[in-house]
């Protein structure tokens, strides 16, 4: 069933309630819900147009795009000093489905970086994620044709989020004897994956072009 109602029209005529933009926000959002209720087109509807421009009247007595630009750079150096997967093993995920959703998230990209410091050809390896009940972390495991390293959080406490060992083969996942490391050092995968090769005796990576004239 269509229907329509008034809402949007009243504060669209007069929006001065609509005083920030999280409020303002809201209000649009209820407008093209509205409309799609009532099966009309947002991108034309009055009053959705007027509370969008609304939108633009709030954000005006914010600071100029340049000021504006320099505090999103500032806050990239910031993150980037200060990555979330840090953050993330220090303040747990347990019972936080964004910021697990997000660990899982880094922690993939993290296990690819060191792959790539290890110099693990694509198809020698695989990155899994197992997220585990909402009270856990779960892990993320990183596993190739000798070494096999897993990041979670909890289990062994501070500093001892990676756990690491020398396997055999893809399907061994008992391995060898257990070693551990904080979430800080797979943060400097180069360093890490010097460490591993160090303790675990790996055996120094061959690319493909070296494979097809073995």
């Amino acid at each position: 069933m269509h229907y329509d109602v008034a809402m949007r029209h009243q504060q669209a005529l007069d929006p001065s309630a609509l005083t920030t933009m999280a409020a303002t926000l809201h209000a649009i959002g209820a407008a093209i819900t509205d409309c799609r209720n009532a099966g009309k087109d947002p991108e034309i509807d009055a009053a959705v147009i007027l509370l969008a421009r609304h939108l633009g009247t709030v954000c005006e007595r914010r600071p100029d795009d340049m000021a504006l630009r320099r505090n999103c750079m500032d806050q990239i150096a910031e993150i980037r000093r200060h990555p979330v997967l840090r953050t993330l093993a220090c303040r747990g995920v347990a019972y936080d489905e964004g910021a697990k959703r997000t660990f899982h998230s880094e922690g993939r990209t993290a296990m690819r970086r060191l792959a790539d410091a290890l110099g693990l050809e694509a198809d020698s390896y695989e990155v899994r994620s197992n997220k585990g009940g909402p009270a856990v972390s779960g892990e993320i495991t990183l596993h190739g044709e000798e070494v096999y390293v897993q990041l979670s959080l909890g289990a062994m406490g501070a500093g001892r989020e990676i756990l690491f060992r020398r396997c055999r083969g893809r399907k061994d996942h008992t391995g060898e004897r257990n070693h551990f490391a904080s979430v800080a050092e797979l943060l400097a995968p180069d360093r890490f994956a010097d460490r591993l090769r160090r303790e675990l005796a790996l055996s120094p990576p061959v690319r493909q072009s070296e494979r097809l004239f073995a």
